[in-house]
């Protein structure tokens, strides 16, 4: 839950999509009345912490309150409604353990919820970041217990959850051994002392010098 604090350091928000609904100032406890939309902070602020334009901003905004209030009216998003949202784009399979995973990664003050603000934060890294930045997100994202190394154990978990997501009825057929396969050359590539386990500094410099996740990274410059 957001705190009371906050609230009073949000300000005024209706520049994003230009036509917020007047709150009025008798709500004592906005952010516990599910009939009462999250405002989020002012654009001025978003600017700065992001790597978005104003118009940009606006763009995302709209984007994430139309899919997000349809299952949360309060417009911040809870790991289960995360999961519903997310269940839309991969309806042939069960993405539902990598959306857990993935709604980690975006709520980075580990409050069990996902505002706007914290949507464009990780957004921005991802197509904004440079590669440093999103290698750091991606290795957070991994990092499943977040003690700074990844293990193989996380990375399998990982694997099958987005196999899962794939859904079964895909071409060709996933076999079952695959995902232990990739967690496996990952590991050859990645743990570069061979002590089981991936650290940060591994992670980046066996990234760098890989070409196909290098031109990946790339495919995110034009997205928005």
């Amino acid at each position: 839950m957001r705190g009371q604090g906050r609230k009073e350091s949000l300000s005024d928000s209706r520049d994003l999509d230009g036509s917020y609904d007047q709150l009025t100032d008798s709500v004592e406890d906005e952010f516990e009345l599910s009939t009462v939309c999250h405002r989020p902070e002012g654009l001025e602020q978003l600017q700065e912490q992001t790597k978005f334009t104003r118009k940009e901003l606006q763009v995302l905004y709209r984007g994430f309150k139309n899919v997000s209030l349809k299952e949360c009216p309060s417009g911040i998003v809870n790991e289960e409604n995360f999961k519903q949202i997310y269940s839309q784009f991969f309806p042939q399979g069960d993405s539902s353990t990598y959306a857990t995973f993935l709604f980690n990664a975006f709520d980075t003050n580990h409050d069990g919820s996902v505002s706007f603000e914290d949507f464009v934060a990780g957004l921005s890294v991802i197509l904004r970041g440079t590669i440093d930045d999103r290698l750091n997100w991606a290795f957070n994202l991994y990092d499943l217990n977040k003690d700074g190394c990844i293990t193989k154990e996380e990375m399998l978990d990982i694997m099958k959850s987005i196999y899962d997501m794939m859904g079964k009825y895909t071409y060709p057929a996933l076999r079952e051994e695959a995902p232990r396969e990739h967690v496996e050359t990952f590991f050859q590539k990645m743990d570069r002392n061979k002590d089981g386990v991936v650290t940060i500094e591994e992670f980046i410099e066996s990234c760098q010098k890989d070409e196909n996740i290098m031109r990946s990274m790339q495919l995110f410059d034009n997205v928005i």
